[in-house]
């Protein structure tokens, strides 16, 4: 199990260069000024942050829960 969570971990840190902003937001910001596009940008990720939170969770609890120990 300590394997799959490096793993992941591995991949969110690779992900993380990769930006958070569709097609739509990043023409939006790159019209904008360096300012308020970091602004969005920031905004973006923001929003992403509990969607991803509530599914880790879920995933921890699974597999907390799936332990042959108990």
């Amino acid at each position: 199990m300590k394997r799959w969570m490096l793993v992941g971990l591995v991949g969110a840190g690779l992900a993380l260069p990769a930006g958070a902003q569709c097609v739509m937001c990043y023409r939006t910001a790159h019209a904008q000024q360096d300012a308020r596009a970091h602004v969005l940008n920031a905004g973006i990720l923001i929003l992403g942050a509990p969607p991803f939170l509530i599914l880790a969770g879920f995933v921890a609890f699974v597999f907390r829960r799936d332990e042959p120990g108990e």
